[in-house]
Formats: C-alpha cells, sequence, structure tokens
C-alpha cells in the first residue's frame, strides 16, 4: 500500500447542458385508429416553456399536492417500466426532484386526469433523465447544469455512472449525501468496473466497519482516490491503540467538515510522542474539538503560541485535559487578544509571559473588550492598570465582552500599600528615595502587608532577621513568592537535599528557582561527580546559578556522554512531572 499523496482535487468538466424536453418533440398526426393523439394546437405553449423560470431556492409548487403525486406516480412508472430504472431508483428520483416534477406538469396539456396526461406525455417526449438523476442528490438545477453530459439523456447510458453510484448506495451512504461527493470527486464515479467496491473493501479488511467508513467518506471522498489514504489509517491506528472504538471516533466526526488527516495525523503523532496516548479517549470525550477542528490545525497553531512563551508538552497536554466547552479558535483567538491587550497598555514581555503560564485557561476563554474602552471605562492609565493586573490577574475576567464594567476605585489602597512597601523597606535598612530601593519597590509583587509575611516565613525557618534583612536587600525578588512556595522551597532544601537553612545566608536567590531546574540541574551535577569531571565540592549558588545556555557549556559538555544523558534526564523529569499533574 503506498502512500496516498496530498491530491488536489481536479475540477469537474462544466458541460452545456441541453433542454432535452424541446429538443425531443416528436410531431403526431391525426390517425383514425387513434384519435386521441389528435391536437388543434400544440401540446404546450413554446413561449411559457421557454420563458418559465422556477426559484428553485424557495420552490413553492403551483400545483396541488394531488396532481404532484400523480405526476410522480406517472413519472416511476416511465422510469421503472419504459426505461427499465430499478424501482426504488425510480421512485426515489421522481419523489426527491420537485422542481423537475414541476416544470414536467407545466409542460403537459392536463386533458382529463393528470396521471394520465403526464403518461402520454412521457410516452412521446424522453426527458433529460439526468436533471431529476442530480436534483434527488440535492442538487439545486442552478448546481447541477453544469454536471449534465452534454449528448447523453438517458441514465443507462452512463454505465459507469449508475454502477458506482450503486456501489456507494449498497455501501450505505444515503443517497442525498452522494450529491456532496460528486461535487468534491466526480472521479470516484467514472471508474471501471469493480473498481471502487475493490477500494472499499480494503478499508473493510483493516478492520474499518461500513458505518464508520460511510460516514467518513461523506466527509472526505478523497478516501476513494488513489490508494488508501496512509494519514487516515495512521490516525485511526493511533486512536484506536489509546482505546477509542470507531464508532466513537465517528461520533464525534462532523459531515460539515472536510478533514486533512495528514494534519490530523501530525497532531495525534505529537501528543502521543509526549505520553499522552492514552489519555485520547478522555481527551476526546471532554474536548474533541482539540484533536479534529479544523483538522487539528487550531490545536497546532495553539501549541505553537504556548511553546513560545514557555509552556512545555506536559503543561500543554495537561491543560487540554482541562479545556473549556469552546471551539479551539475561540480559545486562541482570545488568548492572542488578551497577549496584545496586555502589550498596548505597555506591560513587560517577562510580565506577560508569567500571566500566560500562570493563567492559560482563564485567557483563552476571555473576550476582552477592546483596550481604549476600557481605559476609558475604567478611568485609569496603561501603568495603573499593569499594576491592577499584576496584583490580581482574575480581575480581568470583569471586563469580557457583554458584561458591564465599572470604573477602578480611586488608588488610596494602592497608596496605602505603597506606604507599607516603604516602610518594609526603610525597616530592612534601605535609604529613603534612594536608587536601590525604587528599584525594590519595582521587583516587589504583592501588597505591602504581604512582604512582611513573606518575610516572617524566612526568619521562623531559623534564620534572623538580621540575616534575612541582608538576604532581601541581596535578592529582593525572593519576597515576590507566597508564603506557601516559599515554605515548599526551604523545606526542599533542607529535608530532601539535605543542606542546612543558612545555605540561604550565601544563596537567598534559591527561592527563585522551581523545584523541577534544581533537581534537573543537581542530578546532572552528581552524575559528573560520580564520573570524575566536576569538583565534588561545588557550592549551590554554582550549580544552579548560572543560565542553562551556561550550565551546559559549563558542566554538560564535559563529558561526551553528558549531552545525551542531559536529554534522558530531562525527559525521566518532564514524564515524573506530567504523572503528578
Amino acid at each position: 500500500m503506498t502512500h496516498l499523496h496530498k491530491v488536489r482535487l481536479l475540477p469537474i468538466l462544466k458541460w452545456v447542458s441541453s433542454n432535452f424536453v424541446d429538443c425531443y418533440k416528436i410531431p403526431f398526426f391525426c390517425t383514425a385508429n387513434n384519435p386521441r393523439f389528435y391536437r388543434t394546437k400544440k401540446v404546450c405553449d413554446n413561449g411559457n416553456v421557454d420563458n418559465t423560470s422556477i426559484d428553485d431556492e424557495q420552490f413553492n409548487s403551483k400545483f396541488s399536492v394531488a396532481a404532484t403525486t400523480e405526476a410522480q406516480a406517472a413519472l416511476v412508472d416511465y422510469l421503472h417500466s419504459t426505461r427499465s430504472l430499478h424501482i426504488t431508483d425510480a421512485e426515489y428520483l421522481s419523489k426527491n426532484s420537485p422542481v423537475f416534477v414541476e416544470k414536467l406538469l407545466q409542460k403537459v396539456h392536463l386533458d382529463g386526469g393528470v396521471g394520465g396526461s403526464v403518461t402520454r406525455f412521457l410516452r412521446y417526449h424522453p426527458i433529460n433523465e439526468f436533471e431529476p438523476f442530480f436534483e434527488s442528490l440535492g442538487f439545486r438545477p442552478s448546481q447541477y447544469r453544469h454536471f449534465l453530459p452534454r449528448n447523453l439523456m438517458f441514465l443507462s447510458d452512463d454505465e459507469l455512472l449508475l454502477e458506482n453510484f450503486n456501489v456507494l448506495c449498497n455501501y450505505g451512504i444515503p443517497r442525498i449525501k452522494i450529491g456532496g461527493i460528486y461535487k468534491k470527486a466526480g472521479e470516484v464515479f467514472r471508474y471501471a468496473h469493480g473498481v471502487l467496491a475493490t477500494k472499499l473493501q480494503a478499508y473493510e479488511e483493516l478492520g474499518l466497519d461500513r458505518s464508520f467508513m460511510s460516514k467518513m467518506i461523506v466527509c472526505c471522498p478523497s478516501l476513494v482516490i488513489g490508494d488508501a489514504n496512509i494519514d487516515f489509517i495512521k490516525s485511526i491506528d493511533i486512536l484506536r491503540k489509546g482505546g477509542i472504538e470507531c464508532y466513537r471516533i465517528e461520533e464525534h466526526i462532523s459531515e460539515e467538515c472536510s478533514y486533512n488527516w495528514s494534519h490530523v495525523h501530525a497532531l495525534l503523532n505529537l501528543l502521543c510522542k509526549n505520553g499522552y496516548s492514552e489519555l485520547l479517549g478522555g481527551l476526546l470525550s471532554q474536548s474533541p474539538g482539540v484533536l479534529f477542528e479544523d483538522s487539528g490545525d487550531r490545536t497546532l497553531s495553539l501549541i505553537v503560541f504556548l511553546v513560545k512563551f514557555g509552556f512545555s508538552m506536559n503543561e500543554i497536554c495537561s491543560m487540554f485535559l482541562q479545556f473549556p466547552q469552546m471551539q479551539v479558535g475561540k480559545f486562541l483567538l482570545n488568548m492572542r487578544q488578551c497577549y496584545l491587550f496586555l502589550t498596548e497598555i505597555e506591560m513587560e514581555i517577562l510580565e506577560i509571559g508569567n500571566i500566560i503560564r500562570s493563567h492559560p485557561l482563564m485567557l483563552g476563554s476571555l473576550a476582552l473588550k477592546k483596550t481604549n474602552s476600557l481605559l476609558s471605562i475604567l478611568n485609569v492609565g496603561k501603568k495603573r492598570l499593569c499594576d491592577t493586573i499584576l496584583e490580581n490577574p482574575q480581575e480581568m475576567k470583569n471586563w469580557a465582552k457583554g458584561s458591564k464594567v465599572r470604573p477602578l476605585p480611586k488608588s488610596g489602597e494602592r497608596l496605602r500599600s505603597r506606604m507599607l512597601k516603604n516602610k518594609f523597606l526603610l525597616d530592612l535598612g534601605f535609604l529613603e528615595n534612594s536608587s536601590e530601593m525604587e528599584k525594590a519597590l519595582k521587583g516587589f509583587r504583592g501588597r505591602g502587608t504581604e512582604l512582611q509575611e513573606r518575610f516572617d516565613c524566612i526568619t521562623l525557618a531559623g534564620l534572623n532577621k538580621k540575616v534575612v534583612c541582608e538576604m532581601v536587600r541581596t535578592s529582593p525578588q525572593i519576597l515576590n513568592q507566597t508564603k506557601d512556595v516559599i515554605n515548599m522551597k526551604i523545606s526542599f532544601l533542607v529535608n530532601e537535599l539535605g543542606y542546612p537553612i543558612v545555605s540561604l545566608i550565601t544563596f537567598p536567590a534559591f527561592l527563585c528557582y522551581t523545584i523541577p531546574t534544581i533537581k534537573l540541574r543537581l542530578a546532572m551535577y552528581n552524575w559528573l561527580k560520580d564520573q570524575g569531571k566536576v569538583d565534588p565540592m561545588l557550592s549551590l549558588s554554582t550549580v544552579i546559578g548560572c543560565s542553562d545556555k551556561v550550565f551546559l557549556k559549563r558542566y554538560v559538555q564535559l563529558h561526551p556522554g553528558g549531552p545525551e544523558f542531559w536529554q534522558d534526564l530531562k525527559k525521566k523529569f518532564d514524564s515524573e512531572q506530567s504523572h503528578v499533574v
């Protein structure tokens, strides 16, 4: 089985249609033996016929239901008895081509019963059978005119069309949906004898039942063009290995959409490489759009967007498991608009990144009002708005489209918070109005009362106030974390790493690093110690305090197997983190 290359559907040939009813009129002569065919006037008024135009988009019959029913019955008898179409095909064509039946009634001279008049008309006026055929498949006359063959008028003259049509019908595809297949992939109806049936059989041999494949072919007629679609088969295989049966996939596939299975496969493959194959079932039940919306393109775009802000694939996959009930495209649009809003109020890029990383689900679910409108309604400047968001990003929920936004309260609370921060820094020994104090104020996040609480966490851990004051002077950013985070990192340092609390005196910035980063660095350092490649007495600040680029150059690359071991460590820690989530 060869790979099915991406095929650009060939446009269906545009044939010129002919009005066969008018073209094939047969002159009648008066005979004594058959007086009922004698006419003193034309069967129909050519002027009326040529100018008759039925609005097929808003069709309203001018004839009664009874007359239409009799005409349909006469048409069934003609197609079945005279033209030898199968009775099922004849009935479907006549009952599902109302515009054609209406035009037929307009051409018939109603002399006596409608059924008899139509029967007599059809006996001597052959119709273009392709017209009711295409209309019964869901096409309007204005749409199927381009499909009418130039030199044919009887369906039986196009054996391939009828055979392939019947193959699709017998396979279980509803007739009304076959029109969409014809429009998207007309070449399917030109296949030689037995070809289409063989292609369908090939999918069944792969374990894909008719019900499932019928829906797939309606969505993606390209599946029966050329060889079997390799990306489609691989995608279904990944889903089935994840414990998802075909009937569940079928439930979440829309016949209104067309799917690019190479893109779907790219997304599924990416998720599986990150260890999420077993969670595809839950993802399909909770948020099927993550897998199938726009063939997975929206999700891939969202992943790229999040990766740019430092998200790992494990974090992204975990977020998908909590995805809100909304379209992925809308979620991505909201996130982009929130990012644009934060840039328009001139927030620092690092601060924007922190907000996006800490509140992705909120931002994706939030359709914000325009920036200028918010600044006007809230009655604030950009700096005040930035500070408000940094202190409480959840405040942005109140600024969504459709909500009533009230001006922000006067900044008395903000002034009180700044006064508490000033007092706190003065108590630490900072000089009032000094550049050092101003820098510390800009670096602090949170209310003034929170700074004292965080400071107390460190002193309660066993360090005296004077020492902690000096630590804050050296690294004021250590107080930007909550009490719980500070306590957790101190516990990790003492209880898991086995370092004394006094280690923080020389390296207070330890509290600013994430625990996974610290674990990863120390694991690499310990391995290098075992290999005899590094000084076994290096301090925490030396190993943890350098940048990733410097760490790779200074330590990882000391050993020939270092880069490979480093990558294995990263995969191991990422996997552990995903299981914790």
